[in-house]
C-alpha cells in the first residue's frame, strides 16, 4: 500500500473596502532551513502501529486613511485588484496590483514555511488544526438560503467563534495572523482556505485545486450554531448536516476521511484522543483501521466515544462508527479502505467543492489553480 511507505512528512475582515498600510522596509529574506535536520528531530510521521513511547500530546480593521511619509496603502477593490496609492508630492496612483498565481504561490510558501518552524502543537505540526479551520469556516454553508460557507471568514467574531464546534481553531487563526501581515491583500476568507490546500498537500495529501475570490464581511453575516457535525450523534445526523450543504453518501465519506488527522481534546469537544497512528499524515488509515480494527465502548467519564481493544489509544467516534454501521456508508468506507488512491482523487474533488460552497466567484472553475507544494 502506497500509504504505508510513507515516512516523515514536512509539516504541516469585514469590508470590502479595507484599508492597510504598509511597510516600506524591505521583508526579510526568508531563511534557509536546515530540512535533514529538521525531518530527523521532528515527531511527525507516518506510523502504521502505535509508538514504542507516549507522545506529548488581528484582525485589525482600519476604518481610516493614515498618512505616513513614503508608506504605500493599499486598498481591497471588489473585483479582486488592489490600488496601491504611493504618496508622494503629487500623491500619484501608481495602478491597481491584482495578484496572479505567484503571488498566491508566495502566500503559500509562508504558510509552509511556518508549519514547518512551528512545531509546538500537537503531534508537532499545527497541519491538522489549519485543516479543521478551513472545514469549519466553509462547513457553515445552507444551500436553502445560500448563507455561510468560507466567503466572509465570520468566525473572526463572536458568537460564531464561540460555536462549540470551533472550540480551539483560535490557534489556527492566530498561526495565521503572521501570513496576513506579511500579505495584507489577501481576504481573511481567501487565506483561510488556501492554508488548509497548503496544510493538506504538505501533509503528503493530495493537490488540491483553488482559486481565489472571497471577500470578508461583518458581523451580521455570522451564521447560527449549530451547522456542523456533532460527533456524538449517527448516520441521520451525518445525512442531515451535510445533505443541507448539497452532499450525497459517497461525498459524506470522503469528507469524513479528513479525520486521519489530528486529535481530540477533553477542553474543547468533550472526546479524547487521535483517529489514527499518524495524525498529520493524509492518508486512508482512517478507513483502514475502521474497518480492521475491534472497538468498544471506552471506559471513562468523558462522553460516549469508541476505543480500539488493541492498543487503547485510538478513538472513534458515534459519527465515525456510523460510517460503518451505515451499509450505504460503509462500501464508500470499503473502497478507499482498499485504495489510497481511489481516497485521494475523491477527496481532491469534495474538499474543493467545500471550500467553494456559496462563494460568488467571477472566475471560472477552469482559472482553479493547483500550488506546487514545498515538497515536491
Amino acid at each position: 500500500m502506497a500509504a504505508s511507505a510513507r515516512t516523515l512528512t514536512r509539516l504541516a475582515p469585514c469590508v470590502t473596502s479595507n484599508v492597510f498600510t504598509l511597510r516600506t522596509t524591505a521583508r526579510s529574506a526568508r531563511l534557509p532551513l536546515a530540512r535533514q535536520h529538521f525531518q530527523s528531530s521532528s515527531r511527525r510521521g507516518y506510523a502504521s502501529a502505535p509508538p514504542t513511547q507516549s507522545r506529548t500530546g488581528l484582525y485589525v480593521s482600519l476604518l481610516g486613511l493614515f498618512a505616513a511619509g513614503g508608506a504605500g496603502t493599499y486598498f481591497y477593490l471588489n473585483n479582486g485588484g488592489f490600488a496601491n496609492l504611493k504618496e508622494g508630492s503629487s500623491g500619484e496612483t501608481r495602478g491597481v496590483f491584482t495578484p496572479t498565481k505567484e503571488d498566491y504561490q508566495k502566500v503559500y510558501n509562508e504558510i509552509a514555511k511556518l508549519l514547518e518552524e512551528k512545531d509546538e502543537y500537537d503531534d508537532g505540526s499545527y497541519g491538522p488544526v489549519v485543516v479543521r479551520l478551513s472545514w469549519h469556516c466553509s462547513g457553515t454553508y445552507d444551500k436553502a438560503t445560500n448563507t455561510g460557507g468560507s466567503n466572509g471568514a465570520t468566525m473572526r467574531f463572536a458568537p460564531e467563534s464561540d460555536h462549540g464546534a470551533n472550540a480551539g481553531l483560535k490557534a489556527a487563526r492566530d498561526f495565521l495572523e503572521p501570513v496576513k501581515a506579511k500579505f495584507p491583500w489577501i481576504t481573511y476568507s481567501d487565506l483561510w482556505t488556501l492554508a488548509g490546500v497548503t496544510a493538506i498537500q504538505e501533509m503528503q495529501g493530495p493537490t488540491i485545486p483553488w482559486r481565489p475570490g472571497r471577500t470578508d464581511r461583518d458581523i451580521s453575516a455570522c451564521t447560527p450554531d449549530g451547522r456542523l457535525p456533532d460527533g456524538a450523534k449517527e448516520q441521520s445526523h451525518l445525512r442531515a448536516i451535510f445533505g443541507r450543504m448539497g452532499f450525497d453518501d459517497r461525498e459524506i465519506v470522503a469528507l469524513s476521511g479528513a479525520h486521519a488527522l489530528g486529535r481530540c481534546h477533553t477542553d474543547r469537544s468533550g472526546f479524547d484522543g487521535p483517529w489514527t497512528f499518524s495524525p498529520t499524515v493524509v492518508s486512508n488509515d482512517y478507513f483502514r483501521l475502521l474497518l480492521s480494527e475491534k472497538w468498544n465502548w471506552k471506559k471513562w467519564n468523558g462522553p460516549m466515544q469508541y476505543q480500539d481493544v488493541g492498543s487503547k489509544s485510538l478513538m472513534m467516534l458515534p459519527t465515525d462508527m456510523a460510517l460503518v454501521k451505515d451499509p450505504i456508508f460503509k462500501k464508500h468506507v470499503e473502497r478507499y479502505a482498499a485504495d489510497d488512491q481511489v481516497f485521494f482523487k475523491e477527496f481532491r474533488e469534495v474538499i474543493t467543492k467545500l471550500f467553494e460552497l456559496g462563494v460568488p466567484f467571477t472566475s471560472k472553475e477552469e482559472d482553479r489553480m493547483e500550488l506546487k507544494p514545498t515538497s515536491a
